[in-house]
């Protein structure tokens, strides 16, 4: 065994700008590469995490092979077939044993419009899984499995006591079902980014993640991300696909995780709040102008309402089209995405504190949440 000293402890943040527009990135989704969805980050500078400290540091390069025992067994691959045809394949890890069934968490954009799934174990045995919930904006889903040939479960540890510069490590599916439990091993380099995710052709979505510079590739897609005593701090869900940089993957918190395992197992839809409005990035000019609205140039960021729903919290609240949403409950709406990411973090029937702009001057008005349904 080999030890080092090392003298100080710095954090080197490294800043990416692509062009004078923002300096968008684009990501992707973990998943087959005939299908991957596309994100982009719009955020990255929290460094939440960062140990301070003055004394040398010793590093001891030993493996960690223990640590890998405490996973290798709960992870599992997952092929996705349909209508007999197999379409992608990721990862997961069994959570959860429970009598003769087992438990097992992944992303949903691994199990999506599956009409069967087949699990494989360490063991190179074969079961096949059925789906209890899943939820396209967490990228989260619960696949129920025979537990009869199940021998280990994954230790959940806690992404919130993890720090920036740990050692993480993966354990899962790249590219193909060849490849399955491969181990890579890197640094926590962040958390709380907050990157945007094109759920669908017309939807964004935010995702709070934790970024690390560990090895993952499609097929490693809803496998866990581990600290090094082997307990699972988060979910690998994304990673970045531009050609010029390497090395950064993100991952969804255990935390954040588990907060919806219980309704997931129970296949119970998530509630979301809804305010009733339709809305634009102001940003969106051209689209703005379409709906022959003006925005005051004065007004670089926030969404525009474009349409207000008949008997919703914002039309009680008084809001109209062509009011522009600047803030909820003093936190800056950027745009439509952030905005939705921020009114998810409230239960329906929660009351709301939104700012907006009409005719150049500021108003504060309280709204009530509804269902997203109605």
């Amino acid at each position: 065994m080999r030890e080092k000293i090392v003298k100080l402890c710095g954090l080197l943040l490294v800043v990416i700008v692509a062009g004078s527009g923002g300096g968008y990135i684009t990501y992707r989704m973990l998943e087959d590469e005939l299908s991957a969805s596309n994100t982009i980050i719009e955020q990255s500078t929290n460094t939440t995490g960062v140990v301070k400290c003055s004394n040398d540091v010793k590093l001891d390069e030993t493996g960690i092979s223990t640590s890998v025992g405490k996973i290798y067994d709960a992870t599992v691959t997952i092929q996705n077939y349909q209508n007999g045809r197999l379409v992608s394949s990721g990862s997961g890890f069994i959570y959860k044993k429970e009598g003769e069934y087992a438990y097992v968490l992944t992303n949903h954009h691994v199990i999506e419009d599956t009409t069967k799934l087949l699990i494989t174990l360490s063991s190179d045995d074969q079961i096949e899984g059925e789906v209890l919930g899943s939820d396209k904006y967490l990228d989260l889903a619960v696949v129920k499995m025979s537990s009869e040939l199940v021998t280990q479960t994954a230790t959940l540890g806690s992404s919130e006591n993890s720090n920036i510069g740990d050692t993480v490590f993966t354990v899962g599916t790249p590219i193909g079902y060849e490849y399955r439990g491969s181990v890579t091993k890197g640094t926590l380099s962040g958390k709380n980014r907050m990157v945007t995710v094109s759920v669908n052709s017309t939807s964004d979505w935010i995702m709070n993640v934790l970024q690390v510079d560990a090895a993952i590739n499609p097929g490693n897609s809803g496998g866990p991300l581990l600290n090094a005593n082997g307990e699972v701090i988060g979910i690998n869900s994304l990673k970045l696909v531009e050609d010029k940089i390497e090395g950064m993957g993100f991952a969804i918190p255990i935390e954040y995780a588990m907060k919806y395992v219980e309704k997931l197992e129970k296949g119970q839809e998530l509630e979301r709040p809804f305010i009733g409005v339709t809305m634009l990035n102001v940003s969106d000019s051209y689209r703005v102008y379409q709906y022959g609205l003006r925005i005051d140039p004065d007004i670089e960021e926030g969404v525009v309402i474009t349409s207000v729903s008949t008997g919703s919290g914002a039309e009680k609240a008084g809001l109209k089209k062509g009011d522009v949403i600047i803030s909820i409950d003093g936190k800056e709406v950027t745009n439509a995405a952030y905005m939705k990411y921020l009114l998810y973090q409230h239960e329906v029937g929660d009351t709301i504190e939104m700012t907006f702009i009409r005719d150049k001057k500021q108003k504060t008005v309280e709204v009530t949440l509804t269902k997203l349904e109605d």
